[in-house]
Parts: structure tokens; sequence; C-alpha cells
């Protein structure tokens, strides 16, 4: 019997025969626990820089175009699908998961890193962000999108080293995901944001990107790489970086270079607040333009059109007490102080920098006659409804309610023209007071303009729509209808749509955007309040009585039937 031998000589492997494939790599300087660790911090960090891409898009696109709602659904949704279409493409790349993610950190970090210069420079020079936030969004998203597949990928090779189970390593890596963009979307409005601008932003989000995947692929998993790949990945990721590197220090003049595409090439004050972006235009010694946010607000050459008109209609009786929200520029408490029976002004502006500027540049102080200057005039920083909503509790009530905000827009824009916006409007206004809302343009959002005056009404007040055109101010000896009054036809193409829109939401030569002067219920319960000025104002820039007259008759026969009031949970207004 022959005993079976303890142990064997492994048998000769025959020649031409393929070597047995080694296992799956693990972590190669590190251990498995340094290794696991390495990569959930690749996984947070990479969260917070794809939250901080996203915030990055919706935040300059609804700067540029003042439309928050409709921007941050567009990115929303684009990103989400792209993300799923990212998924899918990451399956082709799992088989060489180590080097795909090394390659696509780096090109995430390039697009996202230059995003936000992609999106202002297709508004500054193309004229429109659709396009560019579409195409980027789609782009970034896919990125994104394909980083989870290949990160469990490496987690799961990690974790077989450090026997930790399969369910186990899932868990870790959505933790550290999602924790990494909580982290991510309380950094954009809080830290980054505030210290770099959105340029520099997402420049050194896309330079903390590529040196996070870039650090992981070639510290843990570079032994598995050969040496082609690993040249590959040093040299992809030293480009991406100088790439960041150069925009970076170039990001002030690419920054004046496209203001001086969109603004012209005067601009003389141009600064990032809190609340908005200002911009100043034209020479010293000439009226200035102001823009808020990309929009016109005040124009140099048309300064006798839409302050005048929100007015003097508004001051017609008693006026000793006077509320004005918004208006930060200053022009609306200039027409107010025209008055010698005003005793008091309150200026509720949001951005405390407009009033600022407004008091200090020498052109824009000019253009408002000093009126911070005056001892009658007294400034509240505050978000006009909040403002609005401490008002009503206590104080004396207003004799002349005057709104002097931007036009009315979904998301935010929609609030200060809301049903209850006007209702605590109407707690702080006397009982024989006025309001004066300038409703925005009439030609190409007619329907927004008759949504304020509907909701108007429904928060209690008697209303008059009126406007005036640009040449419908009173002649210098006081008259009505002098060469410049307004003729009927004028005034109902007013109220049609198309045109170009100016400062003040009118077109060239039109009417100067819409406005509705509103009275508490009880206070002329005969009829609607008359819009003319107050007799013996008199001036180059003072709307006519005619032209108030026929501009308020024609729009009160153009009034849409049964248009809902917009409410907080229910805004009306469209982009």
């Amino acid at each position: 019997m022959v005993n079976a031998p303890t142990s064997a000589s492994p048998a000769p492997r025959p020649s031409g025969s393929a070597a047995p494939r080694p296992a799956a790599p693990g972590p190669g300087r590190a251990g498995p626990r340094a290794g696991r660790f390495l990569v959930l911090a690749a996984v947070f960090v990479c969260a917070a820089c794809g939250l901080v891409y996203e915030l990055e898009l919706v935040a300059l696109a609804s700067s540029l175009t003042g439309d928050s709602v409709t921007q941050a659904s567009v990115v929303l949704s684009v990103m989400v699908f792209a993300m799923g279409v990212g998924s899918l493409l990451a399956k082709r790349l799992r088989c060489r998961a180590a080097v795909g993610f090394g390659v696509l950190e780096a090109l995430l970090a390039l697009i996202g890193g230059c995003s936000a210069l992609l999106l202002y420079g297709a508004f500054a020079w193309l004229g429109g962000t659709r396009h560019a936030l579409v195409a980027v969004s789609l782009v970034i998203g896919t990125l994104i999108g394909a980083e989870m597949p290949l990160l469990m990928t490496l987690i799961q090779r990690v974790s077989r080293c450090a026997r930790q189970d399969a369910g186990g390593a899932v868990a870790d890596l959505f933790a550290a995901d999602y924790v990494g963009a909580l982290v991510g979307g309380l950094a954009f409005p809080f830290l980054l944001l505030p210290w770099f601008g959105q340029l520099t932003t997402a420049l050194a989000t896309g330079a903390v990107n590529a040196l996070a995947g870039a650090v992981l692929v070639l510290w843990l998993f570079g032994r598995e790489l050969t040496a082609r790949e690993r040249w590959l990945l040093l040299s992809l990721n030293a480009a991406v970086l100088a790439v960041l590197a150069v925009a970076a220090a170039l990001a002030d003049d690419f920054e004046r270079a496209a203001r001086h595409a969109v603004y012209g090439a005067h601009v003389r004050v141009a600064v990032r607040t809190p609340v908005q972006e200002v911009v100043l235009t034209g020479r010293r010694d000439e009226p200035p333009d102001l823009y808020v946010d990309g929009r016109l607000r005040v124009d140099g050459d048309a300064r006798h059109r839409h302050h005048p008109a929100l007015v003097h209609p508004a001051m017609r009786g008693r006026r000793a007490r006077v509320l004005v929200l918004g208006g930060g520029d200053g022009l609306t408490v200039r027409e107010v102080l025209r008055y010698g029976d005003v005793r008091s002004v309150t200026v509720v502006e949001p951005d405390p920098v407009l009033v600022r500027l407004a008091r200090t540049d020498p052109a824009l102080a000019r253009l408002n006659r000093y009126a911070y200057g005056d001892r009658r005039v007294r400034v509240e920083s505050a978000e006009p409804f909040h403002w609005l909503r401490r008002a009503a509790r206590d104080g004396t009530p207003y004799d002349v309610v005057l709104s002097d905000l931007p036009p009315p827009g979904p998301g935010a824009g929609a609030t200060p023209y809301s049903l209850e916006f006007y209702g605590l409007a109407a707690r702080v206004l006397a009982p024989d007071g006025r309001l004066a809302v300038h409703a925005g343009p009439l030609r190409e959002r007619s329907r927004g303009y008759w949504t304020v005056e509907a909701t108007l009404r429904a928060a209690g007040f008697t209303t008059r729509p009126y406007t005036v055109p640009g040449g419908a101010v009173a002649d210098r000896s006081g008259g009505g209808g002098g060469a410049g009054a307004w003729s009927e036809a004028e005034a109902g193409r007013g109220a049609g749509a198309g045109g170009a829109v100016g400062a003040d939401g009118a077109s060239p030569g039109g009417p100067a955007g819409g406005f509705v002067l509103a009275v508490p219920g009880g206070a002329h319960r005969s009829g609607a309040p008359a819009p003319p000025v107050s007799p013996g104002l008199s001036g180059a820039d003072v709307p006519s009585a005619a032209a108030l007259e026929a501009g308020a008759r024609l729009l009160e026969g153009a009034r849409p039937r049964g248009l809902p009031p917009s409410t907080l949970t229910r805004p009306r207004y469209v982009p």
C-alpha cells in the first residue's frame, strides 16, 4: 500500500500557457482602513464640489435673468436627468475604475470650474444664457452621475481588504456623499460667495475637485495603473490646474470685459452686494445709468418719466408722512421732497449699498438732488415685506405709500406684489391715505400688470390704473394740455403688446410703464381715486392732467375680467 504524499510539488506549467490572473488589487500605499478613509474623503469632497457647481449655476443664472424659480427648475431637472445618463455610461468604465475616475474628475474640474465663466460670457457676448445653461448643466450632471458607480467599485475593492460587507460599504459611501453635499450647500452662500465671488468660487471648487480625484487615484490605486496611465493622469490634472489658475488670475479682466460688452465702455461702479449686482455707468459730468442685476433701473437720458409718474398722482391730499418701499436710488424721494409740507419720509430699501451709492456718487447724487441729505429722510435697511409686518403692529400710519420695487416676477419677485403684502400695506396706511404702485411694463407683460391691479382690489383697495408717455408732461406754465400732451390713441397703444423695454418697463418714446393708484375701500365709496397731480405743482417733468386722465380712462376700459389675485402660496406672475 502506497501512502499518499503529505505534500505535492505544483505541476509544471506547460510552456506558452497564461499566468494566473492576480487578485483584485487593494490599497497600494495605505492600509485597508486608511484606504477606506481616503475613498470616503474623496466621496465627501466630490459631493461638496458637485453641489457647489449646481448652486453656482442657479445663482448666476438667476442674477443674470432675475428669475430664480425658472433657473433653479432648469438646472435641477437637467442635472438630475444627466446624472442618470452618466450612471449608465459609467458601466463601461468599471473594468478600469481607478483610471476612469481620475480622468472623470479632471474633466469635471475643468468644466465645472469654468462653468461660471462660460455662462457669464454667453450672457455678455451672445445675449442670453438659456442654451449655455442647459448645455453646461447637461455636461456637469453627466460627469457627476458617473462618479457614484466608479466610487462604489473602488470602495468595494478597499472593503474586501478591510473585510467589510458590501452593504456597510455602500452605507458609508452614501453617508459621506450626503454630508459632503450638506457642507457644500452651506459653504456656498455663507463662505465661498461672500469671500470669492461667483467666478472665483467656481474656479477654486474646480481646483479642489481635481486635487481630490488625483490624490485618491494616484496615491491609493497607483500600483494597478500602468506607467502610461500614471503619466496621463499627472499630465491631465496638471493641465487642468494650470488652466484654472490662469483663469483665476484673469477673472477680474474677464469680468471687466464682459461688463463693458453689456453696459458699454463707461462703467464707473460695479459691485456685488449681498442682495444684488449694482452697476453705474456714464461719465461723472453727465446723468448716469444705473443697472441692478443686469436690468436698467435708472436711465439718465429719460429721467423725467418713471418717478414723477409714480409719485405726483399719489401726493394729492394729506402728505405729512410718506413711506417709500424700495427706491434706494433716491429718485422717488427726490420727487416727494418737492412738497414743502412733507414732514417725514421713510425709505425701506433692502440693499444699503445702493443707498450709500446714491448718497456718495457725485453723478447719482446730483440726479436725485441730494435727497438723502435732507433731515426729513430716514432709511430702513430691511426687506419691505418683513418691515411691513413689524410696522403694522405699532406706529403711526402713513398718508402716502409709494411702492418703487423691481417689476413682478416668479419666486421672490412675486412677494411684494402679493395679496398678503398689500394687506400689510393697508394696515400702515391712513384711512384717507393713498398707495401708488409701479406695476411693471404694460406692453410685453400686460397680464402681470393687471394681476397686480386685481391683487390690490382683492386686498380691499379701490384702484385706478394709469400710465403716462415719455412726452406727456406739463408745459412750464403749468398748463394741462400743451404740445407734450398724450393722445388717447397713444394711451391705447400703451395698453397693448409689443415694443422694446426701457429703464422703467416702458418702450422708448412710449408709456412710462404701468401704475396703479389705490385707496382703502372706504375712502372713496363713490368711485376710483383721481390720478391728476396736486394743484399748483408744475415743471418740465410733471405729468400733465390731460395725459393722466386719458391714460387712466383707456386703461380702465382695457381691464380684463376674472383675473385671480396673486398670493404667497399661489404666485400668478410668469417669466
